[in-house]
């Protein structure tokens, strides 16, 4: 063939562009998937990524916050993270991948004093499947990885308080109460029998002896109850350098009070001496309580919280605890001026941010209106008709006061 032939024959055939579109389609194909794979696996892998990071972090915040609480050990934290990661993203991730022991768990403990805090840092990573799109062009996974760091902990601050008790002695604390003495719980008694005619012909009884249930007098339900408050508030501060404590006694008069001092052990003392007898007033010991407790001392400051300054730089928390079985009786004039005594001296111990709690233990309505009114509000007033309803108001005002000493602040 000639080439005068061919040369007319091949400018045509290039300069043809009728199938330049199928052409560059044919050879842009692959790019084209390729890039549409790419686009899709983007936004996969973005989410995928958000899913993990949140996992993380959501992790190393449970197992900092279950540290700082106690409700796990630092041995058991690796554990504890790894579990957590697995469970948030058990709904995300593809059939066999193993994140447990592909994430890493880091945790460093500070201690400064009495203050603990706990740094947890949770690593996940796995590999992630991509879309056949991007495997169409040589991928098979992509590895996502991530961090979360999170620092959770508390510190165990103590509060100082001053604590001071007005304790009812009066003749009814002798009265039993329906609880069966625990220790002791039967008792040997006398009593007239056998009535029969002497030589002289008088009626007369012979003495027998019998034995009957003994139960827990009011005055020693109050030792028990006010030993259980003692303990709670010993435990809270065991080396005596937060809780001062005092006590006063009163029937008709007040007695000599325990005087405020550090810990427990002289008003302990105190409450267990008790013995009953007398009428019922209690404007004196109250009116003491609230003195003792906002004293001045030479420098004409408040003699507490001087105390508490000088020993732990803080400032008290100051309580009354107030417990009567009783009415007060009338005054020598037939009033009730015991009464009105007893709840301007509450007052004015209230509007000085002093805590008052009361108990009125198996009381009258008017010993009952009374503490009623003393008290701080309803949650700091008890009303005990019963043994068991006066340990559990000791106990618990023991707990929060107890709580105040020992303050977790996360």
């Amino acid at each position: 063939m000639s080439t005068s032939f061919l040369h007319p024959c091949l400018r045509r055939m290039f300069s043809d562009r009728g199938g330049n579109f199928g052409v560059m389609t044919a050879i842009l194909m692959p790019v084209l998937l390729g890039a549409a794979g790419m686009a899709i696996q983007v936004g996969d892998i973005l989410l995928s990524k958000q899913q993990l990071q949140e996992a993380a972090d959501s992790a190393a915040l449970a197992t900092a916050t279950a540290l700082a609480n106690g409700t796990i050990q630092t041995s058991q934290a690796e554990t504890f993270a790894r579990n957590f990661v697995a469970g948030q993203m058990a709904n995300y991730l593809q059939t066999g991948v193993d994140i447990q022991n592909a994430t890493v768990v880091n945790v460093q403990t500070t201690t400064s004093g009495k203050s603990t805090t706990y740094q947890v840092t949770v690593s996940p990573s796995y590999d992630l499947a991509v879309n056949p799109l991007m495997q169409a062009i040589g991928f098979s996974t992509q590895h996502l990885s991530t961090s979360g760091t999170t620092t959770s902990g508390h510190s165990q601050s103590q509060g100082s308080i001053s604590m001071y008790l007005a304790l009812d002695k009066s003749g009814s604390m002798g009265d039993p109460t329906a609880t069966v003495n625990e220790d002791d719980p039967t008792e040997p008694f006398t009593y007239d029998c056998n009535g029969h005619y002497n030589k002289k012909d008088k009626w007369v009884f012979d003495t027998c002896t019998g034995s009957r249930t003994k139960y827990y007098t009011k005055i020693e339900a109050l030792k028990i109850a006010a030993g259980n408050l003692f303990s709670q508030l010993n435990s809270a501060d065991p080396n005596a350098e937060y809780v001062r404590t005092g006590a006063v006694s009163y029937d008709l008069v007040q007695y000599t009070p325990s005087n405020l001092a550090w810990g427990t052990t002289g008003v302990t003392s105190y409450v267990n001496a008790l013995q009953t007898g007398g009428g019922t007033n209690s404007s004196g010991a109250v009116s003491t309580a609230y003195s003792s407790l906002t004293a001045k001392n030479a420098a004409g400051n408040d003699a507490e919280d001087a105390a508490h300054k000088q020993k732990t730089g803080q400032v008290p928390k100051k309580y009354i605890v107030f417990m009567t079985d009783g009415d007060n009786n009338d005054d020598s004039r037939g009033g009730r001026s015991y009464d009105t005594l007893t709840k301007s001296t509450c007052d004015t111990a209230k509007s000085k941010g002093i805590e008052i709690y009361t108990i009125a233990f198996m009381a009258p309505e008017g010993g009952q209106a009374l503490l009623h009114y003393c008290a701080s509000d309803d949650a700091h007033y008890f009303q005990a008709e019963k043994m068991e309803d006066l340990l559990a108001a000791f106990k618990a005002i023991g707990a929060k006061a107890s709580a105040q000493v020992t303050r977790l602040t996360n």
